[in-house]
């Protein structure tokens, strides 16, 4: 008979089983079904003013230019509606929540996102789809595992999840996906999440063809020509996107950091006028990066307009990001990647005039950059796989990968734009390797059973809970519960610690730690830090009744962990 409580009990344990694939499907379809909702209502507010989704060029300048002020209005309007609270939204507040809340989001927060990015990416303003893919995905399957009650270690798993599937349903690429999920998002890889969140994102891929059909958005590029001999150039490639991918973090951070003293209205605003601004002189700047890289490709070889263009596009990002617009920053990345592809091709052409390899320069700099800002190198090789649908670039992708994110990385001390964001906004987000150690196991897997409750009427003194450890051998734990106070104790004789003769026992006064209550949702690692002060004693697990009690956890189950890999 299926009970829900031996599900829970399953789901502590950090080993790969049925229960976690079947709730990373669950919450893969929760979060697919969501982003498709999302996109369909971003096509929606596109179809009222464009003939094409994301093509402002068939605008008027002026037109242009009022677009993201009125979605700043509208952006500020949601704010105000829940009281400027849950404006913080995106990929740092989910590595935030992640190490805070097990990866549950405040609701208002996910309503933040899902319409204030809906608006900003229907109105222009240079950011990408992915950061309020992430935010929704991880918000819907977490709130699955809030309703169930699950324990805090399998709820992380199924945030993962929830993420994966919202990459793959936004991109239709599920591989990066779920490597995106390991590399920024989770930060390991473990067999037992590798494949529900696996599971998740084929769940996202699937839902996402059948409604929007199997294509990818860059499948229009033509295949790649790119020779050994041109490998070289990649070397300078690298070199300039990682000098770039420096300079974005940096200044991204900058403005975060100098605009987080302001009102959020003034700052919405600064961003609506200067994409607006720029926008009315380069139409192509604006949205997410298709219409940069539709730029880039027809216009291989006009450097001096893709220079302009690449100045603009990174200057538009900045700013709409920094200053607080709700949205992802790898749609706009992959622009600027494209653009400084571009860029170096039309350099490329001066020195090979016969190679025409402008097309294979643009995905060469979308993958580089992506890389380097956001110290990913793998998932930025599998995106671009999979949105190019060419497994011939793996080779020189690889090339500009390394140099770009060595660059950065060695002589520019880059980091991800993600831990960049939250270093600046004050959201921790690191864990200890105690912490992560800890974190994969459930209190409810770990905790010992085998307790003898006794009240504290029935004990007078400390004679007769020494004759019931007699009694007990050592095999149960004696636990006597106080009516007073509510609160639990353990009972432990000091001559347990060095001789088990009924003598030495008699000789001994007993310690008794006080049992602190710790729900069966969480994991080792929030028992690990109730007791670490005194490293002693332990806890007491209760499910729904703080006051009716499940087992023990000592400090010495978890030290034992620590060191064999398993419980005293």
């Amino acid at each position: 008979m299926f009970s829900l409580n031996s599900f829970r009990k399953q789901l502590a344990k950090p080993i790969t089983s049925w229960q976690l694939c079947l709730l990373g499907i669950i919450g893969g379809f929760a979060s697919a079904s969501l982003i498709i909702l999302f996109t369909l209502s971003i096509d929606a507010i596109q179809q009222l003013y464009l003939v094409k989704k994301d093509n402002y060029n068939s605008l008027d300048s002026l037109s242009r230019f009022d677009l993201p002020i009125i979605g700043a209005l509208i952006i500020l309007l949601f704010a105000w509606l829940t009281g400027y609270k849950y404006l913080r939204t995106g990929i740092p507040l989910v590595l935030h929540r992640l190490k805070v809340a097990n990866g549950v989001m405040p609701l208002k927060n996910t309503l933040n996102q899902f319409w204030g990015s809906a608006i900003a990416l229907a109105t222009g303003f240079s950011v990408g789809r992915e950061g309020p893919a992430v935010h929704l995905g991880a918000a819907s399957s977490s709130y699955i595992g809030n309703i169930l009650k699950l324990p805090h270690n399998s709820m992380r798993t199924l945030c993962g999840c929830g993420v994966a599937a919202a990459i793959a349903a936004s991109f239709n690429t599920p591989i990066a996906a779920v490597l995106f999920v390991m590399e920024v998002i989770l930060r390991e890889y473990k067999i037992h999440m590798f494949i529900p969140i696996m599971l998740s994102a084929m769940i996202g891929s699937i839902m996402t063809s059948s409604v929007f059909g199997p294509v990818h958005e860059f499948e229009y590029f033509s295949q790649i020509t790119m020779t050994y001999q041109h490998y070289p150039w990649l070397i300078v490639a690298g070199i300039f996107l990682g000098f770039i991918a420096f300079l974005f973090n940096r200044y991204l951070v900058l403005i975060i950091k100098f605009s987080e003293k302001y009102h959020i209205f003034p700052r919405l605003m600064v961003a609506a006028f200067i994409t607006g601004g720029i926008g009315y002189f380069i139409p192509f700047a604006m949205g997410t990066g298709l219409s940069a890289v539709d730029f880039s490709i027809n216009h291989p070889y006009e450097f001096q307009l893709l220079f302009a263009l690449l100045v603009a596009k990174l200057a538009m990002t900045v700013f709409a990001l920094g200053l607080g617009i709700p949205g992802g920053i790898i749609g706009p990345i992959l622009g600027i990647g494209s653009i400084a592809g571009a860029c170096i091709a039309a350099i490329v052409i001066l020195f090979v005039p016969e190679a025409n390899l402008s097309s294979d320069f643009i995905l060469m700099g979308m993958a580089g950059f992506m890389a380097a800002t956001l110290n990913a190198p793998l998932a930025a090789l599998l995106a671009i796989v999979e949105l190019s649908n060419q497994i011939e670039i793996i080779v020189p992708a690889m090339i500009v990968i390394a140099v770009a994110c060595v660059t950065s990385g060695q002589f520019f001390k880059n980091k991800s734009v993600f831990v960049m964001q939250a270093n600046i906004m004050g959201l921790t987000y690191r864990q200890t390797p105690i912490e992560k150690s800890l974190q994969k196991v459930g209190v409810a897997s770990f905790l010992n059973e085998k307790i003898t409750l006794i009240d504290n009427k029935q004990m007078s003194n400390d004679e007769e809970l020494l004759a019931k450890l007699r009694v007990l051998n050592q095999e149960r734990s004696l636990i006597i519960k106080n009516h007073q106070s509510n609160s639990y104790y353990q009972l432990v004789s000091l001559a347990t610690t060095s001789n088990n003769d009924n003598d030495s026992l008699n000789k001994q006064p007993l310690i008794k730690h006080q049992l602190s209550p710790l729900s069966s949702q969480a994991t080792l690692s929030e028992a690990y830090n109730m007791l670490v002060d005194e490293r002693d004693g332990g806890v007491y697990i209760y499910d729904s009744n703080p006051k009716e009690i499940l087992g023990i956890i000592t400090f010495e189950q978890i030290r034992t962990y620590l060191v064999e890999g398993k419980s005293s």
